[in-house]
């Protein structure tokens, strides 16, 4: 055959067709690899990587949390979307008084109209992957760490922890309807708490008159239906500290730190 008759196809099969050269092989799978995968598959794996990278976000980095009652006014009030930082307990950090920090309900906190749950299967999942706000939990401020004593009120009705009575303006809402200190939600201005039990906190909400926390829960004078040691909130059951509040958008912004309890001492 000459070089006339060459088949600038290439080479022929049995079956009669032609034969890929190398280069041309090379060539089709590059074409190939460029075409990627199908539309949908590309979606479905974004959506995967945004599931895995939501989840891991709401367990180790922040967790969206919305303020169910009035109880954290004026610094939150009801219905604000916040974000908890996890990032402190990544070093060995713990809870500290003055702290505003979200915990899981330890039992009989919550009320009805403070939970709610979501309403249907695809808001649940949201939920649960860190894509809505989580419900059933509480947001309160620290008052007392593990050893403090707590006491109600000094002759200015100031709380007094481990001797030293708090100067509470910066975030303490003045309410008429709370009358003579500021530790009223046991009905009077007379009482103790604590020490705090190993591995615990005392919280209370900077509304005073509307913030069923740990003082709700003391066992009082006479007092027969309670249990004592519910007024303690245990840390492992601390999400973290409020770091963000997200909205509503005015008030975009994190919270501003207290120095009312610099000049509290560690518990002997």
């Amino acid at each position: 055959m000459s070089s006339d008759d060459h088949d600038p196809a290439g080479p022929t099969n049995e079956a009669g067709g032609v034969v890929p050269s190398p280069a041309q092989r090379v060539a089709a799978a590059r074409d190939k690899s460029r075409r990627g995968l199908p539309v949908w598959q590309e979606s479905l794996l974004l959506l995967a990587l945004a599931v895995v990278l939501a989840v891991l976000l709401k367990s180790f980095v922040v967790q969206a949390f919305y303020i169910p009652s009035e109880s954290m006014e004026p610094g939150l009030v009801e219905d604000d979307r916040i974000l908890v930082e996890k990032w402190s307990g990544w070093f060995g950090g713990e809870v500290e008084r003055g702290d505003v920090v979200v915990f899981e309900d330890p039992g009989g906190w919550l009320t009805r109209g403070e939970v709610d749950e979501p309403t249907n299967p695809v808001a649940g999942a949201l939920a649960a992957i860190g894509l809505l706000p989580d419900t059933g939990f509480l947001v309160k401020r620290v008052v007392g760490v593990e050893g403090d004593t707590i006491v109600c009120c000094d002759a200015q009705k100031r709380l007094v922890v481990n001797g030293v009575a708090l100067e509470e303006d910066d975030y303490v809402l003045e309410d008429r309807r709370v009358r003579g200190c500021r530790g009223p939600m046991t009905g009077n201005c007379a009482w103790e708490a604590g020490p705090v039990p190993e591995g615990s906190i005392f919280v209370m909400g900077d509304n005073r008159g509307r913030s069923a926390d740990s003082t709700v829960h003391m066992c009082l004078e006479d007092e027969t239906e309670c249990v004592p040691g519910d007024e303690y909130v245990p840390t492992d059951l601390v999400v973290g500290k409020v770091w963000l509040l997200l909205w509503p958008t005015n008030r975009f912004g994190g919270l501003e730190d207290t120095d009312a309890f610099d000049d509290v001492p560690d518990a002997s």
